[in-house]
Protein backbone atom coordinates (compact mmCIF):
# COMPACT_ATOMS: atom_id res chain seq x y z
CA UNK A 1 0.00 0.00 0.00
CA UNK A 2 1.32 3.44 -0.95
CA UNK A 3 1.79 5.83 2.00
CA UNK A 4 -0.42 8.92 2.17
CA UNK A 5 0.49 11.66 -0.31
CA UNK A 6 -0.23 14.22 2.43
CA UNK A 7 3.01 13.13 4.13
CA UNK A 8 5.06 13.36 0.94
CA UNK A 9 7.58 16.13 1.73
CA UNK A 10 10.66 15.54 -0.48
CA UNK A 11 13.24 13.56 1.46
CA UNK A 12 10.85 12.37 4.16
CA UNK A 13 11.53 8.76 5.15
CA UNK A 14 8.78 6.15 4.83
CA UNK A 15 10.79 3.08 5.82
CA UNK A 16 14.24 2.20 7.15
CA UNK A 17 15.27 -1.45 7.10
CA UNK A 18 18.49 -3.48 7.03
CA UNK A 19 20.13 -3.89 3.65
CA UNK A 20 20.76 -7.56 2.78
CA UNK A 21 24.29 -8.35 3.94
CA UNK A 22 25.28 -9.84 0.58
CA UNK A 23 25.01 -6.42 -1.09
CA UNK A 24 26.94 -4.37 1.47
CA UNK A 25 29.93 -2.45 0.17
CA UNK A 26 32.94 -4.23 1.72
CA UNK A 27 34.19 -2.31 4.73
CA UNK A 28 30.80 -0.88 5.67
CA UNK A 29 30.05 -0.75 9.39
CA UNK A 30 26.31 -0.73 8.67
CA UNK A 31 24.06 -0.60 5.62
CA UNK A 32 20.37 0.28 5.40
CA UNK A 33 17.63 0.48 2.78
CA UNK A 34 15.54 3.64 2.91
CA UNK A 35 12.22 4.29 1.21
CA UNK A 36 11.49 7.99 0.89
CA UNK A 37 9.40 10.59 -0.89
CA UNK A 38 10.73 12.50 -3.85
CA UNK A 39 9.35 14.11 -7.02
CA UNK A 40 8.37 12.18 -10.14
CA UNK A 41 7.19 13.57 -13.50
CA UNK A 42 3.65 14.08 -12.14
CA UNK A 43 4.33 15.09 -8.52
CA UNK A 44 5.16 13.19 -5.33
CA UNK A 45 6.60 9.73 -5.88
CA UNK A 46 8.35 7.07 -3.85
CA UNK A 47 11.95 6.09 -4.28
CA UNK A 48 14.31 3.88 -2.34
CA UNK A 49 18.04 3.48 -1.94
CA UNK A 50 20.98 2.14 0.03
CA UNK A 51 23.01 3.85 2.78
CA UNK A 52 26.52 2.59 3.59
CA UNK A 53 28.15 3.86 6.79
CA UNK A 54 31.94 3.77 7.28
CA UNK A 55 33.61 2.08 10.21
CA UNK A 56 34.97 4.12 13.11
CA UNK A 57 33.92 7.37 14.69
CA UNK A 58 32.59 10.09 12.37
CA UNK A 59 34.62 13.29 12.13
CA UNK A 60 33.34 16.52 13.72
CA UNK A 61 30.22 17.50 11.79
CA UNK A 62 29.65 13.95 10.55
CA UNK A 63 30.75 11.82 7.62
CA UNK A 64 30.71 13.81 4.35
CA UNK A 65 28.42 12.14 1.84
CA UNK A 66 29.06 10.69 -1.61
CA UNK A 67 25.75 10.29 -3.44
CA UNK A 68 26.41 7.37 -5.80
CA UNK A 69 24.39 7.55 -9.02
CA UNK A 70 24.61 4.05 -10.44
CA UNK A 71 24.56 2.90 -14.04
CA UNK A 72 21.97 0.84 -15.90
CA UNK A 73 20.69 -2.22 -14.04
CA UNK A 74 17.49 -3.00 -15.94
CA UNK A 75 13.95 -1.74 -15.39
CA UNK A 76 12.42 -4.62 -13.41
CA UNK A 77 11.86 -3.81 -9.73
CA UNK A 78 13.93 -6.84 -8.75
CA UNK A 79 16.95 -5.18 -10.41
CA UNK A 80 16.94 -2.10 -8.13
CA UNK A 81 20.31 -1.30 -6.58
CA UNK A 82 19.08 -1.63 -2.98
CA UNK A 83 17.52 -5.03 -3.79
CA UNK A 84 19.91 -6.63 -6.27
CA UNK A 85 23.13 -4.72 -5.72
CA UNK A 86 25.36 -3.53 -8.61
CA UNK A 87 25.33 -5.11 -12.05
CA UNK A 88 29.15 -5.37 -11.93
CA UNK A 89 30.11 -5.91 -8.27
CA UNK A 90 33.72 -6.62 -9.23
CA UNK A 91 33.90 -3.07 -10.59
CA UNK A 92 31.58 -1.10 -8.31
CA UNK A 93 32.45 -2.48 -4.89
CA UNK A 94 36.20 -1.70 -5.04
CA UNK A 95 35.32 1.74 -6.43
CA UNK A 96 32.86 2.56 -3.65
CA UNK A 97 35.15 0.99 -1.06
CA UNK A 98 37.83 3.46 -2.13
CA UNK A 99 35.54 6.38 -1.33
CA UNK A 100 34.53 4.87 2.02
CA UNK A 101 38.19 4.30 2.91
CA UNK A 102 38.75 8.04 2.40
CA UNK A 103 36.12 8.82 5.05
CA UNK A 104 32.93 9.26 3.05
CA UNK A 105 29.54 7.70 3.67
CA UNK A 106 27.89 6.46 0.48
CA UNK A 107 24.19 6.79 -0.33
CA UNK A 108 22.73 5.37 -3.54
CA UNK A 109 19.25 6.15 -4.85
CA UNK A 110 17.41 3.53 -6.88
CA UNK A 111 15.67 6.39 -8.78
CA UNK A 112 11.89 6.82 -8.82
CA UNK A 113 9.88 3.68 -9.57
CA UNK A 114 12.79 1.25 -9.39
CA UNK A 115 11.84 -1.06 -6.56
CA UNK A 116 8.92 1.23 -5.64
CA UNK A 117 5.45 1.68 -7.19
CA UNK A 118 5.23 3.13 -10.69
CA UNK A 119 7.39 3.02 -13.81
CA UNK A 120 11.08 3.83 -14.08
CA UNK A 121 11.64 6.86 -16.33
CA UNK A 122 15.00 5.72 -17.74
CA UNK A 123 17.39 8.66 -18.38
CA UNK A 124 14.80 11.24 -17.28
CA UNK A 125 17.41 13.64 -15.93
CA UNK A 126 15.17 15.86 -13.80
CA UNK A 127 13.43 12.91 -12.13
CA UNK A 128 16.77 11.22 -11.44
CA UNK A 129 18.18 14.46 -10.01
CA UNK A 130 15.25 14.77 -7.61
CA UNK A 131 15.77 11.13 -6.60
CA UNK A 132 19.47 11.70 -5.87
CA UNK A 133 19.01 14.95 -3.95
CA UNK A 134 16.12 13.62 -1.88
CA UNK A 135 18.07 10.45 -1.08
CA UNK A 136 20.71 12.70 0.47
CA UNK A 137 18.00 14.59 2.37
CA UNK A 138 16.47 11.35 3.62
CA UNK A 139 19.81 9.87 4.64
CA UNK A 140 21.14 12.93 6.46
CA UNK A 141 17.87 13.38 8.36
CA UNK A 142 17.74 9.70 9.33
CA UNK A 143 21.39 9.28 10.35
CA UNK A 144 22.88 12.01 12.62
CA UNK A 145 26.39 10.68 11.87
CA UNK A 146 26.12 12.07 8.31
CA UNK A 147 27.17 15.58 7.39
CA UNK A 148 25.02 17.87 5.27
CA UNK A 149 28.06 18.35 2.99
CA UNK A 150 27.84 16.16 -0.09
CA UNK A 151 28.94 15.47 -3.63
CA UNK A 152 27.38 13.37 -6.39
CA UNK A 153 29.40 10.77 -8.28
CA UNK A 154 27.97 8.77 -11.19
CA UNK A 155 28.83 6.32 -13.95
CA UNK A 156 27.08 5.81 -17.32
CA UNK A 157 23.31 6.30 -16.75
CA UNK A 158 24.38 7.58 -13.35
CA UNK A 159 26.83 10.01 -14.96
CA UNK A 160 23.92 11.61 -16.78
CA UNK A 161 22.01 11.66 -13.50
CA UNK A 162 25.05 13.16 -11.75
CA UNK A 163 25.35 15.94 -14.32
CA UNK A 164 21.68 16.92 -14.09
CA UNK A 165 21.92 16.65 -10.31
CA UNK A 166 24.98 18.93 -10.40
CA UNK A 167 22.98 21.52 -12.33
CA UNK A 168 20.00 21.48 -9.93
CA UNK A 169 21.45 20.28 -6.61
CA UNK A 170 21.47 23.67 -4.91
CA UNK A 171 17.94 24.47 -6.12
CA UNK A 172 16.47 21.07 -5.25
CA UNK A 173 18.36 20.69 -1.97
CA UNK A 174 17.71 24.18 -0.66
CA UNK A 175 19.11 25.25 2.69
CA UNK A 176 18.80 21.71 4.08
CA UNK A 177 21.97 20.56 2.33
CA UNK A 178 25.49 21.79 1.48
CA UNK A 179 26.21 20.62 -2.06
CA UNK A 180 29.89 20.80 -3.09
CA UNK A 181 30.34 19.36 -6.60
CA UNK A 182 30.27 16.32 -8.87
CA UNK A 183 32.18 13.57 -10.65
CA UNK A 184 30.75 11.90 -13.78
CA UNK A 185 32.40 9.13 -15.80
CA UNK A 186 31.02 7.85 -19.09
CA UNK A 187 28.46 10.65 -19.52
CA UNK A 188 25.77 9.71 -22.11
CA UNK A 189 26.18 12.87 -24.17
CA UNK A 190 23.89 13.92 -27.04
CA UNK A 191 22.30 10.47 -27.19
CA UNK A 192 19.04 12.30 -27.86
CA UNK A 193 20.36 13.19 -31.33
CA UNK A 194 20.55 9.48 -32.17
CA UNK A 195 17.20 8.64 -30.59
CA UNK A 196 15.38 11.31 -32.59
CA UNK A 197 16.41 9.53 -35.83
CA UNK A 198 14.88 6.18 -34.87
CA UNK A 199 12.25 4.72 -37.14
CA UNK A 200 11.58 2.02 -39.75
CA UNK A 201 14.21 3.50 -42.09
CA UNK A 202 17.07 2.71 -39.71
CA UNK A 203 19.30 0.35 -41.75
CA UNK A 204 18.84 -3.35 -40.90
CA UNK A 205 22.09 -3.68 -39.02
CA UNK A 206 22.60 -5.22 -35.60
CA UNK A 207 23.48 -2.44 -33.17
CA UNK A 208 24.52 -4.87 -30.45
CA UNK A 209 23.49 -5.94 -26.96
CA UNK A 210 24.20 -2.69 -25.14
CA UNK A 211 22.94 -0.11 -27.63
CA UNK A 212 19.74 -1.99 -28.45
CA UNK A 213 19.04 -2.36 -24.73
CA UNK A 214 19.61 1.34 -24.04
CA UNK A 215 17.42 2.41 -26.98
CA UNK A 216 14.48 0.23 -25.92
CA UNK A 217 14.87 1.47 -22.33
CA UNK A 218 14.77 5.07 -23.55
CA UNK A 219 11.59 4.40 -25.54
CA UNK A 220 10.11 2.75 -22.46
CA UNK A 221 11.01 5.79 -20.35
CA UNK A 222 9.54 8.21 -22.88
CA UNK A 223 6.32 6.21 -22.91
CA UNK A 224 6.16 6.28 -19.10
CA UNK A 225 6.92 9.99 -18.79
CA UNK A 226 4.84 11.25 -21.73
CA UNK A 227 1.85 8.94 -22.25
CA UNK A 228 0.24 11.55 -24.50
CA UNK A 229 2.96 10.95 -27.10
CA UNK A 230 1.43 7.49 -27.70
CA UNK A 231 4.80 5.87 -28.41
CA UNK A 232 3.06 2.53 -28.96
CA UNK A 233 1.32 3.91 -32.06
CA UNK A 234 4.74 4.20 -33.75
CA UNK A 235 5.73 0.61 -33.00
CA UNK A 236 5.09 -2.82 -34.45
CA UNK A 237 3.42 -5.41 -32.22
CA UNK A 238 6.92 -6.78 -31.56
CA UNK A 239 8.11 -3.32 -30.55
CA UNK A 240 5.24 -2.86 -28.09
CA UNK A 241 5.84 -6.32 -26.65
CA UNK A 242 9.55 -5.57 -26.13
CA UNK A 243 8.82 -2.29 -24.33
CA UNK A 244 6.44 -4.19 -22.06
CA UNK A 245 8.99 -6.95 -21.49
CA UNK A 246 11.66 -4.38 -20.61
CA UNK A 247 9.70 -3.53 -17.46
CA UNK A 248 10.13 -7.06 -16.13
CA UNK A 249 13.79 -8.02 -16.75
CA UNK A 250 17.26 -7.01 -15.62
CA UNK A 251 19.92 -5.68 -18.00
CA UNK A 252 21.70 -8.92 -18.95
CA UNK A 253 18.46 -10.86 -19.42
CA UNK A 254 16.92 -8.17 -21.59
CA UNK A 255 20.13 -7.73 -23.57
CA UNK A 256 19.92 -11.39 -24.56
CA UNK A 257 16.41 -10.72 -25.90
CA UNK A 258 17.21 -7.63 -28.01
CA UNK A 259 20.89 -8.09 -28.81
CA UNK A 260 20.37 -9.52 -32.30
CA UNK A 261 17.49 -7.28 -33.42
CA UNK A 262 17.56 -4.66 -36.13
CA UNK A 263 16.15 -1.66 -34.27
CA UNK A 264 14.26 -0.36 -37.33
CA UNK A 265 12.11 -3.49 -37.33
CA UNK A 266 10.41 -2.28 -34.13
CA UNK A 267 8.85 0.78 -35.83
CA UNK A 268 5.96 1.45 -38.20
CA UNK A 269 6.59 5.23 -38.21
CA UNK A 270 9.59 7.34 -37.18
CA UNK A 271 9.87 9.20 -33.88
CA UNK A 272 10.13 12.36 -35.97
CA UNK A 273 6.39 11.96 -36.65
CA UNK A 274 5.87 13.36 -33.14
CA UNK A 275 5.78 17.18 -33.33
CA UNK A 276 8.61 18.77 -31.35
CA UNK A 277 10.32 15.45 -30.56
CA UNK A 278 13.81 17.00 -30.66
CA UNK A 279 12.91 19.51 -27.96
CA UNK A 280 11.09 16.84 -25.93
CA UNK A 281 14.14 14.58 -26.01
CA UNK A 282 16.51 17.40 -25.03
CA UNK A 283 14.32 18.22 -22.03
CA UNK A 284 13.99 14.55 -21.12
CA UNK A 285 17.58 13.30 -21.36
CA UNK A 286 19.84 16.12 -22.55
CA UNK A 287 22.80 17.07 -20.33
CA UNK A 288 22.47 20.71 -19.19
CA UNK A 289 25.07 22.97 -20.81
CA UNK A 290 24.78 25.98 -18.49
CA UNK A 291 23.89 26.91 -14.92
CA UNK A 292 26.33 24.89 -12.80
CA UNK A 293 27.23 26.60 -9.52
CA UNK A 294 29.86 24.15 -8.22
CA UNK A 295 32.91 22.46 -9.82
CA UNK A 296 32.45 19.16 -11.60
CA UNK A 297 34.75 16.55 -13.14
CA UNK A 298 34.03 14.56 -16.32
CA UNK A 299 36.08 11.45 -17.13
CA UNK A 300 35.88 9.66 -20.49
CA UNK A 301 37.39 6.40 -21.71
CA UNK A 302 38.99 6.64 -25.13
CA UNK A 303 37.99 3.04 -25.89
CA UNK A 304 34.43 3.44 -24.63
CA UNK A 305 31.95 1.70 -26.97
CA UNK A 306 28.87 2.47 -24.85
CA UNK A 307 29.38 6.25 -24.81
CA UNK A 308 31.34 7.37 -27.90
CA UNK A 309 34.28 9.60 -26.87
CA UNK A 310 33.60 12.29 -29.52
CA UNK A 311 30.16 13.04 -28.06
CA UNK A 312 31.49 13.50 -24.52
CA UNK A 313 34.39 15.58 -25.81
CA UNK A 314 31.90 17.77 -27.67
CA UNK A 315 29.91 18.20 -24.44
CA UNK A 316 33.07 19.07 -22.51
CA UNK A 317 34.05 21.64 -25.16
CA UNK A 318 30.60 23.21 -25.03
CA UNK A 319 30.67 23.40 -21.23
CA UNK A 320 34.14 24.97 -21.28
CA UNK A 321 33.03 27.49 -23.93
CA UNK A 322 30.11 28.38 -21.64
CA UNK A 323 32.60 29.05 -18.80
CA UNK A 324 31.14 26.27 -16.67
CA UNK A 325 33.41 25.00 -13.82
CA UNK A 326 34.49 21.79 -15.61
CA UNK A 327 37.58 19.63 -15.23
CA UNK A 328 37.86 17.08 -18.07
CA UNK A 329 40.18 14.09 -18.39
CA UNK A 330 40.35 11.27 -20.93
CA UNK A 331 41.77 7.82 -20.16
CA UNK A 332 43.09 4.98 -22.37
CA UNK A 333 40.43 2.53 -21.23
CA UNK A 334 36.86 1.29 -21.69
CA UNK A 335 33.50 2.50 -20.44
CA UNK A 336 33.81 0.56 -17.18
CA UNK A 337 37.55 1.08 -16.84
CA UNK A 338 37.18 4.85 -16.62
CA UNK A 339 35.76 4.61 -13.10
CA UNK A 340 38.83 3.17 -11.46
CA UNK A 341 41.44 4.69 -13.80
CA UNK A 342 40.10 8.14 -12.92
CA UNK A 343 40.45 7.67 -9.14
CA UNK A 344 43.98 9.19 -8.91
CA UNK A 345 42.41 12.38 -10.30
CA UNK A 346 38.94 12.28 -8.78
CA UNK A 347 39.91 11.47 -5.18
CA UNK A 348 41.97 14.67 -4.78
CA UNK A 349 39.39 16.59 -6.80
CA UNK A 350 36.63 15.62 -4.34
CA UNK A 351 38.88 16.20 -1.34
CA UNK A 352 39.40 19.73 -2.61
CA UNK A 353 35.64 20.26 -2.78
CA UNK A 354 35.43 19.56 0.94
CA UNK A 355 38.67 21.37 1.78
Amino acid sequence: MCPAIADAAPGSVVDNEPLPREIWVPGSADARRLTYWTTGPDGPALSSGAVYLPAGQPPPGGWPVVAWAHGTLGLGDQCAYSIHGPLLPERDYPYLQTWMSKGYAVVASDYVGHGTPGPTEYLNGIVEAHSVVDMVKASTSEFPALSKKWVVIGQSQGAGAAMTTARYATEFGGSDLDYRGAVATGVPSYIEDLVSKLGPSVPPITLGHSLNTYLVYILNGLRATYPALDIDSLLTPQGVALLNQADTLCYDEFGDVVGGLAIGSLFTRPLSAIPGIDQILRGYMGIPETGYDRPFFIGQGLFDTDVPPPTTMALAARLAANNEPITFRAYPTTHSGTMNQSLPDTVPFVAGLFG
